[in-house]
């Protein structure tokens, strides 16, 4: 990939995704509150904080950029996520954004809240 080329998910609306993410949860029996409070734990951001970036319509950089911190634990999330090894992926942003398509897939096949969240 050409470095002077951002991937165009970076600048994708996280709302827009974020729709897909519940309606990914919903459609296996999951809630919407279990897609936010992962994607809380990933990033730092209260419930208020994200709803906001959401209305804002916030693009991925801006809102992993803005988390107020994202969880160390993150690192031990691991296996594949749209064909690709997560610990492979060597761009920071492509790897937190993996990062989260991986705890929503978890969320959606039925994992415990316990097991995703690291704990």
């Amino acid at each position: 990939m050409d470095k002077t080329k951002k991937h165009r998910i970076y600048s994708m609306s996280f709302a827009s995704v974020y729709s897909l993410y519940v309606a990914k949860a919903e459609k296996k029996g999951r809630t919407k509150g279990e897609v936010d409070e992962v994607i809380r734990w990933l990033t730092g951001y209260t419930q208020k904080g994200f709803e906001s970036q959401v209305k804002k319509q916030t693009d991925f950089e801006t809102f992993f950029d803005k988390a107020p911190k994202l969880n160390p634990m993150r690192k031990s999330i691991k296996g594949v996520i749209c064909g690709v090894r997560i610990e492979e992926i060597k761009e920071p942003l492509m790897r937190e954004i993996r990062y989260l398509d991986k705890l929503v897939d978890e969320l959606a096949k039925g994992r415990p809240m316990e097991k995703i969240l690291r704990g």
